[in-house]
């Protein structure tokens, strides 16, 4: 039994609320359980230097957490002046995954700047993030359509994430901390909306896993992306097809 009580191909409740920042271009607060991360885009019209004179355009993200997002406070890296490890690895994963899906030729010489910020944690932040921020994304880039200073979305697809681990020897869907704490193996699947793989984090923990095992666990994050995708299209006004 998990310690939710979910069954073992179970999202927990997943809430994707899209223009919750009043200012940014595009926004979206991403709700995984009591996994809470703001998300959003704005848009700049310039490019980092390697990119100018290219016709080409960037986008790139920002990723951190509250001081009381966790159970006990945590000093802001700004106050230590330096970022972790942890957090350098999972902005440049967003930006990643969020690039594999959009035309950059498309976009012109202008900079998109994902900005994600965890109000709460309780495991899977960096798939909520992903996951809030193809939103946010989105968003933006329709009011450069909706401007003129763009022809078409310079999206190729939608981007979405979710995790998978062993809780004992059993391959379940969409960790809590409470299971990723004692997981045996994790992983963090990050797939588009046609089923393309954008990157696998994939642990052991506790002991080795087998082939069978990730295969199952593919197999899990499959579903849970399919039920994140029709979330999103959902929150960007698309519906459910």
């Amino acid at each position: 039994m998990r310690p939710s009580g979910r069954a073992a191909d179970q999202m927990r409740p997943v809430l994707l609320e899209p223009g919750c920042a009043k200012y940014a271009e595009g926004s979206c607060l991403a709700r995984f359980g009591d996994t809470h991360v703001l998300c959003t885009a704005s848009i700049e019209e310039r490019v980092p230097p390697f990119l100018r004179n290219t016709g080409r355009g960037w986008v790139t993200a920002e990723y951190g957490m509250l001081p009381r997002s966790t159970h006990t406070r945590t000093e802001r890296e700004a106050a230590r002046g330096k970022q972790s490890g942890r957090t350098q690895e999972i902005q440049r994963l967003i930006g990643r995954s969020l690039r594999a899906v959009t035309d950059l030729a498309a976009l012109g010489e202008r900079q998109v700047r994902i900005d994600c910020d965890v109000l709460q944690a309780d495991g899977g932040t960096r798939t909520a993030a992903i996951t809030g921020s193809y939103v946010a994304l989105h968003l933006a880039l329709r009011k450069l359509v909706e401007s003129g200073a763009i022809a078409a979305l310079p999206l190729t697809d939608s981007v979405a994430a979710v995790s998978c681990g062993l809780h004992g020897n059993m391959p379940v869907l969409d960790l809590d901390y409470a299971e990723d704490s004692i997981a045996v193996a994790d992983a963090n699947f990050v797939l588009t909306g046609r089923g393309g793989i954008v990157e696998i984090q994939a642990t052991a923990e506790r002991q080795a896993f087998d082939e069978a095992s990730f295969a199952t666990m593919l197999a899990l994050a499959r579903k849970g992306i399919g039920e994140l995708v029709t979330a999103q299209r959902r929150a960007v006004g698309l519906g459910r097809s």
